[in-house]
């Protein structure tokens, strides 16, 4: 199988991109690695990876962090994925429809706790 690469602009190797089966298989190894602090390493310009520092949509942030598709979120609300895509590029989400995203997050959570 060959992997592949992403580089950076000084054409330095700087990401792989892996079929979904090897990272899931991988997944708690590279979680462990990447919750070691660098700092120990020398690295002392780590930051640790922050999703909200990288999305500003609170729809698709809710999303994310509760490990949820597009699709099913979708399913949840009775709507169709293209909403849900076309929500997640607005810069402005009314408070209701974050209400309603967060209910149907936090429902199926509790849901998947109790079974």
């Amino acid at each position: 199988m060959t992997l592949q690469t992403i580089k950076s602009l000084d054409g330095k190797d700087e990401y792989v991109l892996l079929p979904i089966a090897v990272y899931q298989s991988l997944q708690n190894e590279i979680a462990r690695a990447l919750a070691k602090p660098r700092a120990l390493a020398g690295d002392a310009s780590y930051l640790p990876f922050a999703l909200e520092d990288y999305v500003d949509n609170p729809v698709a942030l809710a999303r994310m962090t509760a490990h949820v598709t597009q699709q099913e979120l979708a399913r949840r609300l009775d709507v169709t994925q293209a909403y849900i895509s076309k929500v997640e590029r607005l810069e402005k989400v009314t408070p209701r429809l974050l209400e309603r995203v967060r209910s149907a997050l936090a429902q199926n959570a509790s849901n998947a706790a109790n079974a």
